[in-house]
Formats: structure tokens, sequence, C-alpha cells
């Protein structure tokens, strides 16, 4: 263990976040696609040399929890990167979430000129989501995929970048491989211009302070995380504490978890959750596992710096080849966006058992995903997941119309749309009394209404359609979401919680988000 004094501990674990901060400004100022300059669907840690993440920014917790599998993917291929290299991955059974999330990994070296001599310092990492990597639809998420190979590009660990620049026979290969081959282009030299912003911070540290005291500093905050975690799981009362919750596709898939509190230590085990499917809710073991990481986190010491040093008292099992640890062939897209919102839920219904206390009512559990786009000459891919209601907690209400769970995403702004799509939005408000009653009601939910403005195809990604977000406490549970489609003609019809479909000019999609479950017995 490394000690440093407490105001060295606050320097150091500040200097770190603020690069992997800086990394995620810089990839949204330098994105092409909307997804990613307006919604902000990235995110970037650091890592030391062994590949153990040290900082990270408050970005989208699906992405962070699963970087450091991808990173060690990396490092499992190619060993300790030499300089200038920078390594590409999406592969959901190497580290990835689903196929439109595409990490890039670069080593750090004290000598910016890329010499042989250099030294190296650690890793930085980002992940951004792109809005369309090929596949049977736009937006590679097709909601009648049975295998990966249907929902895009698949790309194991590969060197994009190295000493003389961006290898362009590389990015030649993702970009002919998505239907907007120009926004692939531009979102990739984003994430190169992230990573060399990250790598100038490290150096310009390492600078100051010399790099074996960069490398101490890096160890000290993450077992500073660790005993302040540590420190917070004792004060939950030992015991084992089971809950399941269902994914809304046929006739429902059932997630069980149980948590195992025992001094300072946590467990999480999935034994009895239902096998894989043919349908692209399975999550992979790396999703599975930041959503652990998570909840962890909310519930134990939220103000403890980010890092792998929070994780080490928490141990998490899932069967091979279920819904929640899935493996190839299984389509994942939506295993990653809506699969892991209801493992959330799951998981906060255990801790709700051990510490009711802390826990908040469930939240919108979904992210609303819709994706509208077209290939050909004028090709376009429209994604984005729409806010809902917070949960309300045990002391205050929730939040409406906002981001909740795994995803910490913006919501898109109407002008942005409609500069950028040929679509045209005609409601974006909040959806009135459809959070929970209680003492402290549930937020909103919200209503986001769009025309296509040519013909295109639809696919909605989405859940608590049937099943409503839970209250606690007495509280009421939130109102279900619907998504609605207008034909041009005036009929309506409501879709199901996923599909695909085409879209004529003139047709609108209303998504009408689920409000949050209400906390407490609500006031008469």
């Amino acid at each position: 263990m490394v000690e440093l004094s407490g105001v060295e501990l606050e320097v150091f674990r500040h200097a770190l976040a603020g690069a992997a901060e800086e990394m995620g400004v810089a990839l949204r100022r330098a994105a092409y696609s909307p997804n990613i300059k307006e919604r902000a669907d990235c995110s970037a840690a650091v890592f030391d040399p062994d590949g153990e993440m040290v900082a990270q920014a408050e970005h989208i917790p699906v992405h962070l929890g699963s970087m450091p599998a991808s990173v060690r993917a990396v490092l499992d291929t190619y060993g300790a990167l030499r300089p200038g290299q920078q390594v590409c991955v999406n592969d959901p059974y190497l580290g990835g979430t689903h196929l439109p999330d595409l990490t890039i990994v670069a080593g750090v070296f004290t000598d910016s000129a890329f010499t042989d001599s250099a030294e190296l310092l650690g890793y930085v990492a980002n992940r951004a989501h792109h809005a369309d990597v090929g596949g049977a639809a736009p937006g590679s998420m097709p909601a009648n995929a049975t295998e990966i190979a249907m929902e895009g590009l698949r790309i194991p660990p590969i060197l994009i970048a190295d000493a003389q620049g961006e290898r362009a026979d590389v990015v030649a290969l993702i970009a002919a491989n998505s239907r907007t081959p120009g926004e692939r282009r531009g979102d990739l030299r984003a994430q190169f211009a992230a990573n060399h912003v990250g790598a100038r911070r490290l150096r310009e540290l390492a600078s100051r302070i010399g790099s074996p005291r960069l490398h101490q500093a890096m160890a000290a905050v993450c077992d500073y995380s660790d005993r302040r975690v540590r420190a917070a799981v004792r004060q939950i009362p030992d015991g084992c504490y089971r809950y399941c919750d269902v994914l809304e596709v046929g006739a429902g898939v059932t997630i069980r978890a149980a948590l195992t509190v025992a001094g300072e230590e946590v467990t999480i085990d999935f034994a009895g959750t239902d096998p894989q499917i043919p349908v692209n809710l399975n999550a992979v073991f790396a999703v599975t596992q930041s959503c652990a990481m998570f909840v962890f986190r909310m519930l134990t010491d939220p103000d403890a710096p980010p890092n792998a040093g929070c994780y080490r008292s928490l141990r998490v099992h899932a069967p091979e080849g279920s819904v929640v640890n899935a493996t190839f062939p299984a389509p994942s897209a939506a295993g990653n966006v809506e699969t892991s919102q209801r493992i959330v839920d799951v998981l906060l219904g255990c801790f709700a058992q051990a510490i009711p206390e802390r826990v908040p009512a469930a939240s919108q559990g979904t992210m609303n995903n819709l994706l509208i786009g077209t290939g050909g000459e004028h090709a376009f891919s429209y994604y984005e997941t729409l806010g809902g209601g917070e949960g309300g907690t045990p002391s205050r209400p929730g939040m409406s119309g906002v981001h909740t769970g795994m995803t910490n995403t913006r919501n898109t702004p109407a002008e942005a749309v409609e500069v950028d799509y040929p679509l045209r939005v005609w409601r974006y408000e909040l959806r009135c009394s459809s959070g929970g009653a209680g003492a402290h009601p549930g937020g909103e939910g919200l209503i986001r209404e769009l025309e296509a403005l040519t013909d295109c195809t639809l696919t909605v990604q989405s859940e608590r359609r049937e099943h409503p977000p839970w209250g606690l406490g007495g509280g009421q549970p939130g109102a279900v979401g619907r998504n609605i489609l207008r034909r041009a003609d005036g009929t309506e019809v409501q879709l199901p919680s996923k599909g695909t479909w085409p879209l004529r000019r003139g047709d609108r999609i209303r998504i009408e988000t689920p409000g949050g479950g209400g906390w407490g017995e609500p006031v008469t």
C-alpha cells in the first residue's frame, strides 16, 4: 500500500480525473455526429501501465464499467503498446458492449516523439457510440437480429494507428461498412484527438513529479478508494438478499440475482437467470459487471474517486450462456442499453432489502432507443436515447425527463435534430402525471414526436411498456411507456416495445417514456 498525504491524494486524484474530463470535452468538440457532439454518447478514462483504471470522467456508466475489459483485451492481444500505437475494439465478447460502441486505447509515454527509449506511463482510452456500423438496419440495432452478424461490423482488437499516424486502411474498412462513412471517419479522428489530449496531460504531470511518483500516485489513489468503499460496505447488514424482474420479450425473460454481504465483501450471483435468447437483449458479462459496479458504487461511497480500487471488495458471478453472460453468436445490441437497465433494477431490489433507507424507487428502467435512417445516396442515421422519470428517493422527489441508470447522455436539442436530419420535431415535452405517487413522487417521463420527411426505416428498442417501474416503501409505480406510430393518413397504431418498421414520408413516431416510481407512502 502506497501512502500519500491527504493533500497529495486530492491533488493527484483531481489531476488524473481532469485528464479524463478533458478527453471527453475534446472528443465532443471534434466529433462529426450529433450523437457524440450533442448527446455526449461517449466516455473516457485513464489507466496505469498494468491496465488498471485509475480515473474516469463522469460519463456513461455502462461504458466506463466495461472499458477495463476492453483495455485488458487489447493488452492480451498486443502486450504493452508501443509509442504511437492506438488499438480499436468493439467486440462484445472481448470487453465491448455492443457493436456501435468503438473503443480506442493508446499508450502514453514520456517522450511525445515516440522514441524507443520512451518510458510507458500508462494508457488512455475512450469509447464513443457510432451512429451506424452496418448491419441489417440503420443504426446497427435491428430488432429482428438473431445473431450478432446481423448487427454490423465486429472488430477484435486491431491496430488503427502507429507512430506514423492513423492507419488509413483500417479507418477505410470501418467507414466502408457504415451507411454514413464520412461521419465514421470524423468521429474516429475525434477519438484519436481525445487520446492525444489525455496523453499530453499525463506527460505534463509526469514531467512535474517524475514517472515513479506518478505511478505511486496512481496506486495510492486506488488504495484510498478501496479503503473508503470497504468502510461503507461494513455498514451494510450481513446477509443474502434476492430479487428478480423480467424483460419484455415473448412470455418474459427473467433476471435473478442473489446479493451476499459478508463483512467488507459483497458477492452478486445471477444464478437462475434465463438462458440467452435469439433476440438482441443478451448482455455480455462486461455489461453485467458494469451494472453491478454502478449500483455498488452508488449505494456504498459514491464520492470515492472512481477507479479500480472501488471494486476490489465486489465479486460478480453470472452463468455462462445466460442472458446476463451471453456467448457467441448471441446478438447483443439491446443487451447493452435495455437489459443493463433491468439488471440495475434487480440489484436495487436486492439492496432495498438490506438498506431500504438508502435505495431509491425504480427509475424509468429503459433508454427508449429510437433509430431512424436510410442508406443510399442520401443516407442518414439518427440515434437517440430518451430520458424519463427518475425514481423517488428517500430524501427527495425524482427528477423529470432525465437519463437514469446505465446511461448519462443528453437529449438531443430539437434544433439539432432538424438541422442534421430529414426529420421534424412536433412535440418535445414532459409527460404529465406519469410519475408514481409517494411521499417523494417519481419524476415525469417525456414525449418526443418526430415526423419523417423522407422514406426511411424505424427501429425502437424500449422496455417498461408492460411492467411499470416499481415504487418503494409504499410508493406507487410510475406509468408505463408507449410507442405510437401515426401514419400520414391520420391512422394511429400502438407499437410493441421493440421492432423495426418502414417509415413513409409524413409518418410520425411518438415515444412516451415511463415515469419513475414513487418512494414512501403518498401524502394524503
